[in-house]
């Protein structure tokens, strides 16, 4: 079957749209005005709102003209599936007449942006669908963990990657320590108009982070609508308007989650109750041409409520199968509720000059309760095809027990205000901000672990111990494996700003792009349970330049990098036992970021290879490690470090009229912790694939498929709490992933039912099934270390990811 989806056919070629509101020099709705190119055209209706539909990836030459007013004329170049929203003002006195003053791909290729389309976000089946599980089928960016939206790029860990809404910076929760806790992501995909993502080499006017850039844009709606989707891991509702006067235009969704179908196809038995919600709106209301107020609104309630029974692990080899069998008592219950709420004002003074200012406010209240008794046993499994006892434990060659605690609270407020400006006069640009941001965190961090062995108590590997039982009596005291108790109260004050400068100019006949800028960051850390420490500041400077040479072949050549800071964020301040340490500096990177895109055509379609060979050289770095989803760091600034590698991605009309690609990454990153020399870091991910593929039936259009695949090789797979990193630089099993989904169209705009149908309530009406991991392979997320007091051996256990799973979807739009 899947063969004959597979099959290409020939299909029309995809659109975008241009739409807004036509106004004369008095602010006025203009009624009836032509929008035009070549031979085809709309007007705009009595309150001047108009909607064209135009082809993409070439320029369209638009003129817009009215009986009692003077025609303007300019050109677009739009992407596929994109909404551009232009609201141009009539005048009466002069023609108005501009060059490219539209363009949906030049900008964002020659700042190295990757632009994604929300419709392909929507499709693309992920046991985590959403942004983030699109975004982990590019080259440079990895995740070992399909139930988490955390990624890493190039290198770095979760904690170093920007997300903006709306030029809105957005933050996660603290105390998250498993993928399967996460529930959703902040952005709903039902609300994204636009998608673009930088992996490295970004300019001055993005935030300071060391890894990458997520910039989202959420939509202005400009008809009343409505979508929901429902799936069997839950559902999304979301809808939007615009009032008569053009003026307010607001959007809501509303989404839940439960990964219960996902968990309980696992192999461990569990009663589990996880409750993911949340609400999310985007206000905007045009006070008049010159001036705009947007409001950007989240409500996250996120509960956890896990019981384990029984699990059972196989692992070794063919010929010798052993098992790990855990009984569990005690119970997990987690909530994590976040609140969120932003302004953004836009000033559009001239024609040249835009001010901006944003205020902002994220509120999270986290707890984290465990006690949680796991008695196991490690033994030899059966593995006679004859015998009646085949695949059962038995005996057993080490046995043991192990005691987990927490009662981890969390109190967050994070208050920020900004302002930003930009200043266009012909080919120059101006861009500048200052932003100042208040952090006050509150936290009591009280966990513990306690192993026992055989009836032994196991001691934390801190220091040389020797027990010499029975010549010499054990008097020392027993401890618990782990023990971390702390309580925090923090105050972080930053003031941070930038400037840029662009210009777009040519050299002979080729055009050429240049961008130089530069940020400060200064932060102060205060708190009545830390030690007083000076207020620290860094400067980071930062370039692009991007050259079109007068080639007869379509390419671009791109050069960028800088330095680049990170300010310890509170994650990063508070070391492995839950101590503060206020002098923690900030990490320090050196990137080089050299790449090229080459646009040709092949089998008479679109297509692009873009490429890039980047290094980062790291200094003061804070060296962690990683548990599942949770870093813990050493708070010391202790390291050095390296990243190096090149990113190839393939993306076109692999099957006329639908976008996929093929992407191959190459990475290689080692630290060097204290000049013990260099190892790799929990983050080497050496090389990535990913496919991301959309076809349908050629004898049925209306059935379509959507292919996500990737492939990493293993990454260091951490080691025991508080032990030497030297000592476990094994790696994890090789990460292989396949996710298939088939969608049937039952209404779209090009299909409709007989009149009077029922189903022809719905713009569009869409039925899918889903499989997720269809190869059934065994991924890992970390280990687990068993010891075995016969042999007196140190077993490392895969913890083992979400198998096959079946998933069924129905998505509709009013």
């Amino acid at each position: 079957m899947i063969s004959l989806i597979l099959i290409s056919v020939s299909s029309s070629a995809q659109n975008a749209i241009l739409k807004g509101v036509i106004l004369n020099e008095n602010n006025t709705p203009v009624q009836g005005a032509n929008i035009t190119y070549k031979d085809t055209g709309t007007q705009s209706d009595k309150n001047g709102v108009y909607q064209l539909t135009i082809p993409t990836n070439q320029e369209v030459e638009i003129t817009i003209s009215h009986i009692s007013l003077k025609n303007m004329q300019f050109t677009v170049n739009l992407e596929e599936n994109q909404e551009y929203e232009l609201n141009p003002i009539l005048k009466n006195d002069i023609e108005q007449i501009s060059e490219v003053i539209i363009s949906g791909r030049e900008r964002k290729v020659v700042e190295g942006i990757t632009t994604l389309d929300p419709e392909t976000i929507r499709t693309t089946p992920s046991a985590n669908a959403g942004v983030e599980g699109l975004l982990k089928s590019l080259p440079g960016v990895s995740s070992n963990n399909e139930l988490s939206t955390q990624y890493s790029v190039r290198g770095g860990n979760y904690d170093e990657n920007l997300v903006y809404v709306n030029e809105i910076e957005i933050y996660r929760p603290f105390l998250i320590r498993s993928g399967q806790q996460e529930g959703l992501s902040f952005v709903n995909t039902d609300l994204v108009r636009n998608v673009d993502f930088s992996a490295g080499g970004f300019q001055a006017k993005y935030g300071d982070k060391l890894s990458s850039v997520l910039d989202i844009t959420y939509k202005r709606p400009t008809r009343l609508g409505a979508t929901a989707d429902f799936s069997l891991l839950g559902g999304s509702v979301s809808a939007g308007g615009i009032s008569k006067n053009k003026k307010m235009a607001a959007i809501v969704g509303a989404r839940y989650r439960d990964n219960s179908l996902l968990v309980d196809a696992k192999k461990a038995e569990t009663n589990f109750q996880p409750r993911f919600a949340d609400i999310q709106t985007y206000l905007s209301y045009n006070f008049s041409n010159k001036f705009e107020l947007g409001f950007l609104g989240n409500v996250g309630i996120n509960t956890y409520d896990y019981e384990p029974l029984r699990e059972q692990v196989n692992f070794g080899t063919l010929q010798t199968v052993q098992a790990l069998t855990v009984l569990y008592e005690g119970q997990e219950k987690d909530k994590y509720e976040t609140y969120f709420g932003a302004l953004k004002g836009t000033y559009r003074a001239t024609d040249n000059l835009t001010l901006k200012l944003i205020a902002s406010a994220y509120h999270t209240q986290e707890q984290e309760y465990y006690d949680i008794l796991a008695a196991y046993a490690l033994g030899t499994v059966n593995t006679d095809i004859g015998s009646e006892n085949l695949g059962e434990v038995e005996f057993s060659e080490g046995i043991g027990s192990q005691l987990t605690h927490a009662r981890n609270d969390l109190d967050a407020l994070i208050l920020n205000l900004e302002h930003k400006g930009t200043y266009i006069a012909d080919k120059h640009q101006l861009d500048w901000g200052v932003k100042y941001t208040s952090e006050d965190i509150r936290d009591r961090l009280q966990e513990y672990e306690i192993i026992d062995s055989a009836g032994f108590s196991i001691r934390p590997p801190l220091f040389d111990f020797v027990n010499n039982q029975p010549y010499s009596p054990f008097a020392t005291p027993i401890v618990p494996f782990t023990n971390t108790r702390a309580i925090n109260n923090v105050k972080i004050d930053r003031i941070s700003g930038y400037a840029q400068y662009s210009i777009r100019s040519t050299i002979k006949e080729s055009e050429i792009w240049a961008n130089i800028g530069v940020r400060a960051h200064n932060w102060n850390i205060s708190g009545s349970t830390v030690n007083s420490a000076d207020s620290q500041i860094v400067f980071s400077p930062r370039a692009q330049v991007a050259i079109k040479p007068d080639w007869e072949s379509d390419m671009i050549f791109r050069v960028s990098g800088g330095l680049y800071h990170q300010p310890p964020f509170y994650r990063e301040l508070r070391d492995s036992l839950g101590v503060v340490r206020p002098n923690v500096k900030a990490q320090q990177s050196i990137h080089v970021v050299l790449g090229n895109d080459y646009s040709f055509s092949m089998w008479k379609r679109p297509f692009k290879l873009t490429t890039e060979i980047y290094y980062k050289k790291l200094t003061d770095v804070n060296p962690y490690t990683i548990e599942n989803v949770r870093i813990r760091y050493r708070a010391r600034n202790n390291a050095e470090a390296y990243a190096q590698g090149i990113d190839l991605r393939l993306n076109g009309e692999f099957v006329p009229g639908t976008e996929s690609w093929v992407s191959v990454g190459y990475l290689k990153t080692e630290e060097n912790i204290d000049n013990r020399g260099y190892i790799s870091r929990p983050t080497d991910q050496r090389l990535k694939i990913g496919v991301l593929f959309q076809d349908y039936v050629p004898t049925i259009p209306s059935l379509k498929m959507y292919l996500n695949m990737v492939y990493q090789t293993g990454v260091p797979g951490g080691s025991p709490s508080y032990a030497n990193p030297y000592n476990f630089q094994t790696r994890l099993r090789d990460y292989r992933r396949a996710d298939l989904g088939l969608s049937y169209v039952l209404v779209d705009k090009d299909k409709r039912l007989r009149e009077g149908h029922f189903l022809n309530v719905f713009r569009e009406l869409n039925l899918g099934f889903e499989i997720y991991n269809i190869f059934n392979n065994q991924n890992a997320i970390t280990n687990t270390y068993v010891r075995d007091a016969a042999s007196r051996r140190q077993f490392s256990i895969p913890n083992y990811l979400t198998p096959r799973v079946f998933n069924v979807r129905l998505g509709m739009k009013f």
